[in-house]
């Protein structure tokens, strides 16, 4: 009987000595890796060797959107549109698939539809820890209809940078868009392609709020039309592991701008 008590004593006291915090199925006492996502699996040194979660991820934003310029005569307009955007990424590769429902409404008409949509790919480069490059092309798809001949598919393609600096970052962009719609001579309506870019500084105030501000300059598609000039501010809340939201204003420095433009953007991460 003495014997069996010992012997339960000494399986107790070894189940009691047993410690797993990242129940990685290896003793913390030998594990060299203690703090191990849940969805690796482990050597038998209790470090990662591979990741079981899925790199395959998407998101799905919906956007409330306002300006105050119609997208087809520059006119002073009040137009509000419903925007909707897909992307799907696996590991440092993305695409993304973009439309929006616009109502615009001036003092001469009023007007509803689709704006064009958008179908793009994208690739991260990370030459260092700081620095990250994201180039990208896409087609611009004529599901916008007006008078204006706006009926062919554009490409376009881009680069941006961003720099980390601790909790803040550097951001720059440039894009070039091939215009294919067709000239109206009659109308004196020519189009040409474009080029934009924007430069900007952004922070993390946070670990879910990241708040940036930035000047941004692009090309009319229309020839002999000004430049395009805003100043614009982002505030982007990661609300938790899934569901974040975004809020953008911009101003118009120039009369080819809209003078003011919101938008509200929510999206479901998985």
């Amino acid at each position: 009987m003495t014997k069996i008590l010992l012997v339960l004593l000494a399986i107790s006291l070894s189940v009691f000595a047993y410690s797993d915090y990242d129940m990685d199925g290896v003793d913390d006492k030998t594990d060299q890796c203690p703090n191990t996502p849940f969805s690796d699996l482990v050597n038998t040194k209790g470090c990662s060797i591979k990741s079981l979660e899925s790199p395959h991820h998407f998101d799905i934003i919906f956007g409330i959107n306002y300006s105050q310029t119609s997208y087809e005569t520059l006119e002073d307009a009040d137009t509000v549109s419903e925007s909707l955007q897909i992307d799907y990424y696996y590991k440092d590769f993305s695409l993304q698939a973009s439309s929006s429902y616009y109502n615009s409404q001036s003092a001469t008409y009023n007007n509803s539809g689709t704006n064009d949509s958008f179908l793009g790919a994208y690739y991260k480069l990370n030459p260092s820890n700081k620095l990250t490059l994201r180039l990208g092309a896409g087609a611009i798809i004529p599901t916008y209809k007006s008078d204006l001949n706006n009926n062919n598919t554009d490409f376009t393609a881009s680069a941006n940078l961003s720099y980390m600096l601790k909790n803040a970052n550097l951001f720059g962009g440039y894009s070039y868009t091939v215009i294919n719609d067709d000239d109206i001579p009659a109308q004196s309506v020519a189009y040409q392609n474009t080029n934009s870019y924007n430069f900007g500084l952004g922070f993390y105030p946070t670990s879910k709020v990241y708040i940036s501000g930035a000047y941004n300059s692009s090309d009319s598609i229309y020839k002999d039309v000004d430049i395009i000039n805003t100043v614009s501010i982002n505030v982007f809340y990661n609300i938790d592991a899934n569901w974040f939201t975004t809020v953008n204003y911009a101003y118009g420095l120039s009369n080819t701008a809209s003078d003011n433009y919101a938008s509200l953007r929510v999206g479901y991460y998985f």
